[in-house]
């Protein structure tokens, strides 16, 4: 062809006709998008910040990681368009365009990091430290993989990191909860009443009068739309798994033996713990005088207390011999019995005296014991590579043109038909449908559609579940007489938890009025129960509706709140609320919450104040393309 195009062009008039075709297909570039070489404009930016762009190829790769770790949690395959719909999108581009934002602040501010100083934070990284607190290469490639980078890229990433950090440091430096709010949250929260207290049930409402055909109409009327019925899908579904094809009769008992054996150290006995307590001495001669002493009659508390150590200072925690970084003291602990102290043992920190506080006895399973689960176990195992086989033949009569009915024939199985089912799992007349992996199931069913060939999805039993929609019945209102009885159910229990409601309201003006709840119960024919320390997160076994109320309630009054058997009625017999005590861990650790909260707050109106500075400009197109859109 490209001898052709040479001989055309030796005459003038194949030079002029080869001109005209070049300009066509110049133009049809221009149209078509290669014009974009020409225009200068960089279709891959999905958004801009400051002039800071951010890639389709950046938004990509921080999705790919979100939905990596999102899949590693719920052991289940997750879809662009099931990640849209849970909003991973929406957060991953935010996060994007803050962390440009803080970059154009950090690189306006002059910020800067040494590498050595980058590479020393890596090293005090808890993450990427091994059992003895030291570096571990093997960590940190690891987490290299996790993330997708070289280490050069890891190093930029992480010198970006810390930039950022130092700016969320300089606003956050010294920044705590103001005492008096904490004060006040503390003393909401320590404060606590006690009630006595009568339950109004359902039949004292007495009898309710059938309502007129003409009532329901207009009550269905008034409430049309929470009668709407909602989006249902029917589909066929098809699951193959190792548990479901397990065989374990088949199992023999010399196999199961075999797999106890193997399996039986690691897997069945369980090693004696000890919780330990050492103190470690600066040399030998100090040791020699401490064992001495302890020899004579002193106890190992007070050698604690005359080297002025704290309780964190000798704790070695609950271990198991094999878990001991020092076997020398590890040798010298377990050879004791509970409450006894050792003698002076040559450790890896130094001279030490050994006490052991408690002891947790190992144990160990029989064979008996676990013989049925291992069998369980070996079938599972052993069908793991029949649901493989039967994942590809099912994908083959797929690719074929089969329906999801007709694979599972094809192999000897049956799909299972769900006729309706709303986003919810629920059925047309409300009841719950069995469903495997019900949230991931619905989800994946209401992101298809019909005539759509959905990839299987991946089950937590190391399975696959295939779908196939087969209709969508849309959302509608519902007609008076579809739903007549539910109306009328629902008027009539509204109409008898107003006549409670009356009733209670009746004798709670009794009781702001002196009289007492023992008389009022009586009359009725009630009995009287006491709640005491009830506080505002719950207590007395009481529903949140009543602790809502009670706490809505001015101090040793009276009031009334539904619940599930009837209303309760309630007065209030005690109130208090202690001072606050700043010591108290629970007041520090609301405080601390507090002030997290409260940095948390700072930080994001700070961002969004950056962002609206510098601008931000996203490109939809670039971004729905980007998506898989």
């Amino acid at each position: 062809m490209l001898d052709g195009i040479r001989k055309a062009t030796h005459g003038i008039i194949g030079r002029i006709v080869m001109t005209i075709l070049l300009g066509f297909l110049i133009v049809s570039f221009a149209i078509w998008g290669i014009g974009d070489i020409f225009r200068g404009t960089a279709p891959n930016k999905l958004a801009e910040v400051g002039g800071a762009v951010i890639t389709a190829q950046q938004f990509q790769s921080a999705m790919q990681t979100v939905m990596y770790r999102y899949q590693a949690q719920t052991k289940a395959n997750l879809t662009n368009a099931q990640a849209h719909a849970l909003g991973l999108d929406v957060e991953v581009l935010q996060r994007l365009i803050a962390d440009a934002a803080l970059d154009r602040r950090a690189a306006s501010l002059g910020l800067a990091i040494s590498e050595d100083a980058i590479a020393a934070a890596v090293r005090a990284d808890p993450g990427l430290q091994d059992a003895s607190g030291q570096f571990s290469r093997a960590r940190f490639d690891a987490a290299l993989r996790d993330s997708g980078l070289s280490e050069r890229g890891f190093f930029v990433s992480q010198s970006r990191t810390y930039l950022r950090q130092q700016i969320e440091f300089a606003l956050l430096d010294g920044m705590t909860a103001p005492k008096a709010l904490v004060d006040a949250l503390a003393r909401v929260e320590a404060q606590t009443r006690a009630i006595d207290y009568v339950v109004l049930p359902p039949v004292a409402a007495g009898e309710i009068p059938a309502p007129s055909n003409d009532a329901l109409k207009s009550y269905f009327g008034d409430r049309r739309a929470d009668y709407r019925a909602p989006e249902y899908r029917g589909f066929a579904m098809l699951q193959i798994s190792p548990t479901g094809l397990a065989k374990p009769a088949d199992v023999s008992e010399e196999d199961a033996q075999a797999f106890y054996d193997k399996a039986r150290e690691a897997r069945f006995i369980v090693a004696e713990k000890r919780k330990l307590q050492a103190i470690v001495f600066p040399d030998e001669a100090q040791a020699a005088e401490a064992e001495a002493k302890i020899k004579g009659g002193a106890r190992f508390d007070d050698i604690v207390e005359a080297r002025h150590l704290t309780p964190a200072d000798i704790d070695l925690g609950e271990t198991t011999k094999a878990a001991m970084f020092d076997p020398a003291v590890g040798e010298a602990a377990f050879a004791l019995p509970e409450g006894g102290v050792s003698d002076v043992v040559k450790g890896r920190f130094g001279p030490a005296i050994v006490r052991v506080v408690a002891i947790v006895p190992g144990s160990a399973k029989s064979f008996g014991e676990v013989e049925d689960a291992l069998k369980k176990e070996i079938a599972q195992n052993r069908a793991a590579g029949d649901v493989q086989t039967l994942h590809d033949k099912i994908e083959d009569a797929r690719v074929a043109g089969k329906s999801l009915s007709e694979a599972a024939a094809s192999v000897g199985l049956e799909a299972r038909v769900i006729t309706a089912v709303d986003a919810k799992g629920l059925d047309p007349a409300g009841a719950a449908v069995d469903l495997p992996e019900e949230a991931l199931l619905l989800r994946s069913v209401y992101a298809s559609d019909v005539g759509v060939d959905d990839a299987a999805l991946q089950t937590q039993d190391r399975g696959y579940l295939w779908f196939e929609v087969a209709k969508v019945e849309p959302a509608r209102d519902r007609t008076f007489e579809e739903v007549k009885d539910a109306i009328d159910k629902q008027w009539r229990a509204e109409e008898a938890a107003r006549a409670i409601a009356a009733k209670a309201q009746v004798m709670v003006t009794q009781l702001e009025i002196g009289a007492a709840l023992a008389g009022l119960a009586q009359s009725a024919g009630l009995e009287v129960k006491s709640a005491a320390d009830v506080r505002r997160r719950g207590g007395a076994g009481l529903a949140d509706s009543v602790v809502a109320a009670i706490f809505a309630t001015p101090s040793m009054g009276a009031g009334s709140a539904a619940t599930p058997e009837g209303r309760v009625v309630f007065k209030i017999t005690a109130d208090a609320t202690p001072p606050t005590d700043a010591a108290d861990p629970a007041v520090k650790k609301s405080a601390a919450e507090l002030a997290s909260a409260l940095q948390s707050d700072l930080i994001a109106q700070y961002v969004n104040a950056l962002e609206h500075e510098l601008g931000v400009t996203i490109h939809e197109d670039v971004l729905k393309s980007a998506e898989g859109g």
